[in-house]
């Protein structure tokens, strides 16, 4: 199957598994509880079959379903976003798989006067929509990228930080891109990553810290539940 195709049959079943969610929250206030509940199992069987599909072809969220970002995100939101990344002015930092900007704005906002925020995803859409919200919010420090983030085009050790949020699952080879995201940041830099369970593509946090690991990554601190984490890692050192 195609790539096209495989994106379509991923946001088919997100929204057939929300449809059903929905569907069986209204029957359970109509009190129609076998309904309901078969309604759930429907829910429960979309995303096991998305769940299935992300590993066995993982593709990016496409633009066409772009609302889903800008439902709240609890654990991931902005706010505790910047405050477990950190951003200071003067910094450069990175993030992949922007999205329309919903934590890429704030974070170019706290790296004024003399940061820099470069944003990579692979579809242009996406960052067309990004940099139109931020010519809105007179944010002129942001730096998009078109590109694969197994393939970063970036110089080594070129940043400070870099965070990816419910983004990791979706590239296809993530351990190349977290291999590249090494070479890139400092000696001494943040990578901040957070998944949540819902999301078809999540990685759980001990597949997480042992693919990092195997990239030179050492967890330093987690936030928030199992289902629901963010978690901050530093380079290893490397050997002589």
């Amino acid at each position: 199957m195609g790539r096209r195709a495989s994106t379509v049959l991923k946001a088919g079943l997100f929204h057939a598994e929300i449809a059903a969610w929905l569907l069986a929250l209204l029957l359970t206030i109509a009190t129609e509880f076998r309904w309901a509940a078969a309604s759930a199992l429907v829910a429960l069987g979309a995303h096991a079959a998305g769940w299935l599909w992300s590993r066995r072809s993982p593709v990016p969220m496409p633009y066409f379903v772009r609302w889903v970002l800008l439902v709240p995100r609890g654990p991931h939101s902005p706010a505790r976003v910047q405050r477990l990344l950190q951003p200071r002015s003067g910094e450069r930092i990175l993030e992949i798989g922007p999205g329309v900007g919903i934590h890429a704005l704030p974070i170019a906002a706290a790296l004024r006067p003399d940061g820099v925020l470069d944003v990579l995803d692979v579809q242009q859409e996406m960052l067309d929509d990004l940099m139109r919200r931020a010519a809105r919010s007179h944010l002129t420090n942001v730096v998009p990228h078109q590109g694969d983030a197994q393939h970063l085009p970036y110089p080594d050790a070129s940043f400070d930080a870099a965070y990816l949020i419910s983004v990791l699952g979706e590239i296809p080879d993530a351990p190349a891109a977290l291999s590249e995201l090494r070479r890139v940041l400092k000696p001494g830099a943040r990578l901040l990553m957070g998944e949540v369970l819902i999301d078809p593509d999540f990685i759980s946090l001990p597949t997480l810290k042992a693919m990092a690991g195997a990239a030179g990554f050492a967890l330093e601190r987690q936030s928030g539940p199992r289902f629901a984490y963010a978690a901050v890692f530093r380079p290893m050192a490397l050997a002589a």
